[in-house]
């Protein structure tokens, strides 16, 4: 762990876009803890009730059928590419030879 993962509470990591793959940030503490956003300063920032628990209907309204468009999108280069870029990067230790 990190002293910035710490401090700053929020992690770097790689999202899709529009436009490609974007640099976005996952915040790792606070009331959107787990939450990917554009800016550092939202994790902060508190939640709107009224959006949850529209989100939260919609979800379970169309979870089917938003379970189908997922599967299509998943299988798409950029989501691919995403998943590359998050994975944790293990660097070799170097060894003493005596």
């Amino acid at each position: 762990m990190l002293v910035e993962e710490i401090v700053e509470s929020y992690k770097q990591v790689w999202a899709r876009s529009a436009t490609g793959v974007k640099r976005k940030y996952r915040c790792t503490s606070g009331q959107k803890k787990g939450r990917v956003v554009a800016k550092p300063a939202t994790c902060s920032t508190s939640v709107k009730q009224n959006k949850s628990i529209a989100a939260k209907k919609t979800r379970r309204i169309i979870g089917k059928k938003q379970a189908i468009t997922r599967s299509r999108t998943i299988k798409r280069p950029t989501s691919n590419r995403v998943g590359r870029l998050n994975k944790k990067r293990i660097t070799p230790r170097k060894r003493n030879k005596k």
